[in-house]
C-alpha cells in the first residue's frame, strides 16, 4: 500500500512548535508491515515510554492464552484462583462511624475483570474510593505498593462499567497460575514471540536513558517538569499500568491482532479468541457519559464518545463507523500519560501515538490524536469518508 506520511509529519512537528507536546512518536501499520513511523521534538523512534494503561491489553492477551490452554476460565470466579480477592468488601458510602462496607451481591469473574464490570474502581476517578483511600492512608496503585489493590469494590459485579484495577488482579492470576512473574510470562509468551524487544516492567539503565521525560500542562498552556512519576521499583508487575516500551514495539502488538493473532510466523492467540476479544461483552451495560476526575493533576474529566460503544476482552470498542476514521468493531484504548492506539480489523489498519504529558486527556493532545487518525485514514480510504471541509 502506498502511504504518504507528509500530513502526519507536519502534525507531529507542528505539535512541537505549538507546545502540544515536547516529544512524540507515531506509527501506522497494516497487516503486512509499517506504513508510517515518525517522531518529533525530544523523541525518536527508539524513545521509551511509560505505557500506563496500554499495558492492559497486553496483559489481557496473556490471560487469554491461559484461557486457550484450559488453565483459566472466563466465567470462573476470581477468588477461585486468588482466594484473597474474595476478602474484598464493597463500599456503599460513609456513615457517622466511617465507611459503610458490605459483601458484594455476587462473586466477580475473570470475564468481568477483562471488561471492567467486576465492581473495582480507581482512586482518581471514583469519589468514594478516593475518600476511602485518603482516610485509610492507602497508597495509590501508581506508587508501586501491592497493598493498594486491597481497596474495596465500588459497585456490585456485573451491574456497571467502572474503570479500575481489574487488570492488575488479572495479572496476579496469571502469576498464580503460571508460577512466573507477569514480566517473565509476557517476555516468554508475548514480547518475545512478537519481537517487542524493548517492552518490560523493569527498564535497564540504558532503556531509562531513552525514556521521554514526563511533563505537566501548566495553567497558561505550557509544559513544565513534574515530580509525579511511576516508581523505579514496584512490589508487583502492574498489569494495569506498569510496563514500558517503544511505539514500534506496540505497533508490532497491534499488527498481531490485525493478523488474527499471528505475526512473522509466531502465533500468540487463535483466530477465534481474537474474534471473541473484539466482540462486545457488556451488552446492556452502558459506558458512563463522563469519567469524572478526582485528581486533576492526573486526569481531566473524560467524556464518552457520542456513538454506540461496548467493551470486549481487554479493548474498548466502537460499534459504528466513524466518518473519516475507524470502522465499526475497532478496538483501542489509551494510557494515563497521553498515549493512544487503535486496532481496526475491518480496514486492516492500526496506529499508535505516544507522548508523556499529564494530565490525561489533554485537550491539545486529543485534538492532535484525532488529526493523526484522520490523516492515516485519508491515505487508505475510510469506511465512511470524512465530510468535506
Amino acid at each position: 500500500m502506498s502511504f504518504d506520511g507528509a500530513d502526519i509529519e507536519r502534525l507531529l512537528e507542528g505539535g512541537v512548535e505549538q507546545g502540544t507536546w515536547h516529544g512524540v512518536v507515531a506509527v501506522v501499520v497494516d497487516r503486512d508491515g509499517v506504513l508510517y513511523e515518525g517522531a518529533a521534538g525530544q523523541a525518536d523512534t527508539r524513545t521509551m515510554f511509560r505505557n500506563a494503561s496500554m499495558t492492559k491489553a497486553v496483559a489481557t492477551t496473556g490471560a487469554l492464552q491461559l484461557v486457550e490452554q484450559g488453565l483459566l476460565e472466563l466465567d470462573a470466579t476470581v477468588e477461585s484462583v486468588l482466594p484473597e480477592f474474595g476478602e474484598l468488601q464493597l463500599i456503599e458510602g460513609y456513615g457517622s462511624d466511617g465507611p459503610v462496607l458490605r459483601a458484594p451481591a455476587s462473586k466477580p469473574t475473570f470475564r468481568q475483570l477483562m471488561t471492567h464490570t467486576a465492581g473495582l474502581g480507581y482512586f482518581f476517578t471514583n469519589e468514594r474510593l478516593y475518600e476511602y483511600s485518603t482516610a485509610a492512608d492507602l497508597p495509590s496503585p501508581l506508587e508501586g505498593k501491592r497493598v493498594s489493590l486491597d481497596a474495596p469494590l465500588v459497585n456490585d459485579p456485573g451491574t456497571m462499567w467502572e474503570y479500575g484495577v481489574n487488570t492488575d488482579w488479572l495479572g496476579l492470576a496469571i502469576e498464580r497460575i503460571t508460577g512466573m512473574s507477569l514480566g517473565e510470562y509476557l517476555a516468554e509468551n508475548v514480547y518475545g514471540p512478537l519481537g517487542m524487544v524493548d517492552s518490560t516492567f523493569a527498564p535497564t539503565a540504558e532503556q531509562r536513558a531513552r525514556l521521554l521525560p514526563l511533563l505537566m500542562r501548566t495553567s497558561d498552556g505550557g509544559l513544565a517538569p513534574t515530580d509525579i512519576d511511576l516508581p523505579e521499583v514496584s512490589e508487583w508487575d502492574a498489569a494495569g499500568h506498569g510496563s514500558y516500551g517503544t511505539a514500534g514495539d506496540y505497533a508490532r502488538f497491534i499488527r498481531a491482532w490485525l493478523r488474527d493473532g499471528e505475526l512473522d510466523g509466531e502465533r500468540i492467540l487463535g483466530a477465534e479468541t481474537v474474534a471473541l476479544a473484539f466482540t462486545d461483552q457488556i451488552e446492556g451495560i452502558a459506558l458512563p457519559e463522563m469519567m469524572k476526575s478526582c485528581m486533576p493533576e492526573l486526569s481531566n474529566d473524560v467524556p464518552s464518545l457520542p456513538v454506540p460503544q461496548g467493551w470486549g476482552l481487554g479493548f474498548h470498542l466502537v460499534k459504528v463507523d466513524l466518518p473519516g476514521m475507524r470502522s465499526a468493531g475497532t478496538g483501542g484504548w489509551s494510557g494515563l500519560f497521553n498515549t493512544y492506539y487503535w486496532i481496526d480489523r475491518a480496514a486492516g489498519i492500526g496506529g499508535v501515538i505516544m507522548t508523556q504529558v499529564l494530565p490525561f486527556f489533554d485537550a491539545k493532545i486529543v485534538e492532535a490524536v484525532f488529526g493523526f487518525e484522520i490523516a492515516a485514514y485519508a491515505q487508505i480510504g475510510a469506511a465512511v469518508p470524512a465530510p468535506a471541509a
